[in-house]
């Protein structure tokens, strides 16, 4: 996403204290992939048959609505991690090991849906060309129509469709009443929390960098698919208490990892090439602490590169090693780790079954200790 403001002083540990470096059980971290690995390859199955179906369904309404839902479908089946509806799984297991599979499956389609609008959206404020390893939807579209303005305003009405049929899965889940609205008030609280994340990140540059995090990010990537998969198996307010606490911290760490990843990450990994977020500007906790700890010509450097997408790569390569030079990579990963160890406290002090533990404590590594 596009630029934030200055990082707050709390984000840098206190000087003198050992850092934590505790980690899950290996046991663990394996339950959650051999449950993400399942989820992905049903995700995949089921937006495929829902995509393929919108498509056919979009040929009586013209070539440019074909062409909308189809850059929509290829989106969706370039890659994704589907952590998101992994989370929804956790949280619904945590709840009721013996909740059915496909009602649960069906929430994280709709969330990936979500994912893709709000994707297709930030793409084109950024101004990003590249998603997944391959064209983002409005240069995708501004290329087949022939026209910048045209690919912009049909990528937003892709995003548009996207979050409609998001919302149309879910209305669809075979649930009690008062149990499907509270999925659908879920649903739109992730919204609403991370449109003004975005809000506070594309234009009101302010100066809680985490708040930020909490909002635009761990609200529909970490907190919302739990809570929500734990409303979809009739959870406990308890329960819902302890997803709450694990899934904040959680959540922030995981944009962390991702800051990390968007300019030290492997492109072959990523599918976006190296040091792209300092060419876009983006703002990060890393790049404010950067510029508060360099002087002189590291400082000009940085600067010069931010926002800078014509910058040469030789320049990113060296803002790059400024980043790390001066500390400010190791920060984070400071962070990200303190942040992990207060995830996973609130795991050892909730009331979890077994199966709700172990899958929660896999997903803090998976989450923050993730390539790409």
């Amino acid at each position: 996403m596009a630029k934030q403001g200055a990082a707050r002083s709390e984000a840098s540990p206190a000087r003198g204290k050992k850092k934590n470096t505790a980690t899950p059980p290996q046991g663990s971290l394996e339950a959650f992939r051999a449950l993400l690995a399942e989820v992905q390859r049903d995700t995949d199955r089921q937006l495929s048959e829902i995509l393929d179906g919108r498509v056919t369904l979009a040929e009586s309404h013209g070539s440019e609505v074909v062409e909308m839902i189809s850059t929509l479908r290829d989106l969706c089946q370039r890659g994704g991690k589907r952590l998101r509806p992994a989370l929804v799984m956790v949280g619904a297991r945590a709840a009721r090991p013996d909740t059915p599979p496909e009602l649960v499956l069906q929430a994280g389609v709709a969330l990936e849906l979500l994912q893709a609008y709000f994707l297709i959206h930030d793409d084109w404020m950024d101004q990003d060309l590249e998603r997944r390893g391959g064209p983002t939807v409005h240069a995708h579209l501004g290329r087949r129509f022939r026209s910048t303005s045209k690919g912009a305003s049909a990528a937003i009405l892709t995003g548009d469709y996207a979050v409609a049929l998001a919302t149309r899965v879910l209305a669809n889940l075979d649930l009690p009443g008062r149990r499907l609205s509270g999925v659908l008030t879920c649903f739109a609280d992730m919204q609403l929390d991370a449109v003004a994340g975005q809000g506070l990140d594309v234009i009101g540059r302010g100066r809680d960098v985490e708040l930020t995090y909490r909002l635009k990010t761990a609200s529909y990537t970490v907190r919302g698919p739990l809570i929500m998969g734990a409303l979809l198996a009739g959870g406990s307010p308890a329960l819902q208490a302890t997803l709450e606490r694990f899934a904040l911290p959680a959540g922030v760490a995981f944009q962390l990892r991702d800051d990390l990843i968007g300019v030290f990450g492997d492109p072959a990994r990523t599918g976006k090439p190296r040091g792209g977020d300092l060419r876009a500007g983006k703002r990060t906790l890393l790049v404010e602490l950067a510029l508060q700890r360099c002087r002189g010509p590291r400082r000009q450097l940085l600067q010069s590169v931010l926002g800078a997408p014509r910058t040469t790569q030789r320049a990113v390569e060296r803002a790059i090693e400024v980043l790390e030079e001066c500390g400010a990579k190791a920060v984070v990963e400071e962070r990200i780790v303190s942040l992990s160890n207060e995830a996973r406290v609130a795991i050892e002090r909730g009331r979890l079954s077994s199966e709700g533990r172990e899958l929660l404590l896999g997903a803090v590594d998976a989450l923050t200790s993730r390539e790409s």
